[in-house]
């Protein structure tokens, strides 16, 4: 099968649709383009499925390439044979390619290679024949002093090590070990010093069979280990493995079976099944990492595609004690107003003090929201807010998960967008920046420190970096960016741009002001054709005289929007119902007078009824609270409304309004059974919950969405 045959039936779909996404992505096309502009050429898949898609078609391709290294390997050895060949070529993964190297693969020097060095291969290979012929007899006319072989023990033993090696290197061997292990083995786990207690402790006597691991415990596992508490280790029961490789040596014959079984018993306990262990371990991490990435991108993209508090003076609350709580208030645009350092926390005065110049503050610039971040003294920041609003009814306040805001304001990107400001009074921006628009804040920051995902630090981080990035980008582009106000860290996760090219945008924008056009986008310099293709209909223009220049219609199908507007009579300015008329007029009909594709079409209608939409604002908004509640308020049988923080492998936390996040159990979701919670919720979803037991000690809070009546 050739690789978009293998793509078209592992993804269900048309090899024609395959095709012409691979040509696509070979042609320099990215994703969000081929996802929302050349649906006619891939059945429109969603941004996910050709990510996965890209993913799986680079292993295929490394796969292959490493097949034809490994040919060329052994063919330049003089020992590829038609078998042999065909056996590489038809390998399905990279293990499988590897086993089949392995007998061919230069090794360091081992006992085997020490034994075929004394010219003992020819007498491992009789031994190994088991034609009845007594391994002593053969053994004796080895003996040879000058080559380090003094009896026929000597040569015995060395015979016994070329054939434990070759036993090791036989590929079908590995493989009927390997598919026997993930079936029956074990991973169980003690402690290295059980009396001294520990995060892992539900670890520190823990068995379970290894096809039954979750992702989560191999992660935990895995950390344990390298911060030196936990000794895990894979075990199979039985004898199982030994008589497995026993089954492929031997012949059914008596004196030399036994000599060929003792040297595959020491086969399999010396070499197979410790580098087998160690694969499996490895195959562990690599499928809990996967799992973990793909676990964190699910998270990230409904956090960053949070509905924005638009339009609204906002305040930012940087919250702590011994450096004050940092305050900065920005206007709708995000632009900063005002900033300051109040200390609410040190006594009563200091807070009434820190609530005078709040509320001067309130009044002064007509702030709407206030937005409180969740770290150090947020608890009693937020007690603090809630004082404050009692002079102000018309104002409200979030909490706002402040995660990575400290990384941005030590960055080289803060420090040039806020050279005036302290460091600290930029994490305070940053907040109230986040509740206007989430997006366009958080993309400023490192995916990995905005505190989502479950273990991301343990993850091969250039695949995480690679994920990440991809749900930033397909974020970005499916919202759209304002060419005229988005900052250089937005602009460059527009498709088709780079840090050069946005960097280049925001310069011509400075030197010539506002853009009035795409087509004046042509004209940044290093933006060329293609880039520009990739961009345009991803970046509005809401000052341009072209209405389309603010809608996610690209500029090469302008003709078929206005031939689209003609045929309905419908005006630029005016088409809110053109979605209706459409219908009513034939959507087939319509794209072929149009001369577009019906998916395009669809799209181009659904773009002028709404020109400047933002998908985000059909998502629930978030909560904006006038109250407070603490941790001692809350009972068992309290039903609260909360919006979800993190969804993970053993659960949701969901934010109540305390300080802290009550954790619900994946057992307690839903009614029905789920494999994963991220089946039911994601982050950001408002939900019902009932609050199960609490724990003001320990600071936990344990919830139940299934016994709540979700709206």
């Amino acid at each position: 099968m050739t690789i978009a045959e293998i793509l078209s039936k592992e993804l269900g779909q048309k090899l024609e649709y395959i095709e012409n996404v691979i040509a696509l992505m070979d042609e320099g096309n990215t994703i969000p383009f081929i996802a929302r502009y050349r649906k006619e050429l891939h059945g429109a898949m969603d941004d996910t499925t050709l990510r996965n898609l890209e993913t799986r078609l680079t292993y295929l391709r490394n796969l292959q390439q490493r097949r034809d290294e490994v040919k060329k390997s052994i063919e330049n050895q003089g020992k590829l044979t038609e078998e042999l060949s065909a056996a590489i070529d038809n390998a399905a993964t990279m293990t499988e390619v590897e086993d089949l190297y392995r007998p061919y693969k230069q090794k360091r020097r081992t006992r085997g290679s020490v034994a075929r060095e004394k010219g003992l291969e020819p007498l491992a290979a009789a031994i190994f024949a088991q034609d009845g012929q007594d391994p002593n007899v053969l053994a004796a006319g080895y003996v040879n002093e000058e080559n380090g072989v003094a009896t026929v023990e000597d040569a015995l033993a060395g015979a016994s090590d070329i054939i434990a090696e070759d036993l090791s290197d036989n590929a079908a061997i590995r493989k009927s070990l390997r598919e026997l292990m993930n079936r029956k083995a074990m991973l169980t786990c003690k402690a290295e010093n059980p009396e001294e207690d520990s995060v892992y402790r539900l670890y520190y006597d823990f068995s379970t069979p290894i096809s039954r691991l979750m992702d989560h415990q191999i992660l935990a596992i895995n950390r344990g280990e390298k911060e030196g508490i936990l000794k895990p280790a894979i075990t199979l029961p039985g004898n199982d493995g030994a008589a497995l490789v026993c089954r492929a040596a031997l012949k059914p014959t008596m004196q030399v079976s036994a000599f060929v079984r003792s040297a595959a018993e020491d086969a399999y306990e010396r070499l197979i099944f410790p580098s087998v262990q160690r694969e499996i371990r490895s195959d562990l991490t690599e499928r809990a990492s996967q799992g973990a990435i793909r676990n964190f991108a699910l998270n990230l993209k409904p956090l960053l595609m949070q509905p924005p508090v638009k339009g609204f003076v906002t305040m930012g609350l940087d919250p702590g004690y011994r450096n004050g709580c940092k305050v900065a208030v920005v206007d709708a645009t995000g632009k900063v107003l005002s900033t300051n350092v109040v200390y609410p926390t040190y006594n009563e005065r200091k807070k009434q003090e820190a609530i005078t110049v709040l509320s001067g503050m309130i009044r002064r610039y007509g702030v709407r929201h206030i937005a409180i971040g969740n770290g150090t003294a947020s608890r009693e920041t937020e007690a603090m807010t809630v004082e404050l609003l009692k002079q102000h009814p018309d104002a409200s306040y979030a909490i706002v998960n402040e995660a990575g805001a400290s990384v941005y304001s030590a960055s080289p990107l803060a420090a040039e967008e806020f050279p005036e400001f302290d460091v600290n009074l930029r994490s305070a921006v940053s907040i109230a920046r986040r509740l206007q628009d989430p997006l366009a804040e958080l993309v400023k920051i490192d995916p990995k420190a905005i505190g989502v995902g479950q273990y991301q630090h343990d993850c091969p981080q250039k695949e995480l970096d690679a994920a990440l990035g991809g749900v930033v980008e397909d974020c970005v582009n499916a919202v759209g960016v304002d060419v005229n106000t988005a900052s250089r860290s937005l602009l460059q996760q527009v498709s088709g741009l780079t840090a050069t090219t946005a960097k280049n945008i925001v310069a011509y924008r400075e030197e010539n002001g506002p853009f009035t056009s795409r087509t004046q986008l042509k004209k940044v310099p290093k933006l060329g054709p293609k880039a520009f293709e990739q961009s345009a209909g991803f970046l509005r223009i809401p000052e341009s005289m072209e209405v389309l220049d603010n809608t996610g219609v690209h500029p090469e199908s302008y003709a078929a929007a206005k031939k689209l507007l003609k045929l309905l009579s419908c005006e630029k300015s005016e088409a809110s119902d053109i979605a209706a008329k459409l219908d009513a007029y034939g959507l087939s009909k319509a794209a072929t007078a149009c001369e577009v594709g019906e998916p395009t079409l669809a799209d181009i209608a659904k773009e002028l009824s709404k020109p400047g939409r933002d998908p985000r604002d059909e998502l629930p908004a978030p909560i904006l609270r006038k109250d407070v509640l603490e941790m001692k308020d809350l009972k068992p049988g309290m039903e609260l409304t909360g919006t979800v923080r993190n969804v993970i492998d053993f659960g949701v936390f969901v934010d109540i309004g305390v300080h802290q996040d009550g954790l619900v159990h994946i057992s307690e979701v839903t009614g029905r059974r789920l494999r994963h919670p991220s089946e039911a919720v994601k982050v950001g979803d408002i939900v019902r919950v009932v609050v199960l037991s609490v724990d003001e000690k320990r600071h936990r809070i344990s919830l139940s969405m299934k016994q709540a009546k979700q709206k």
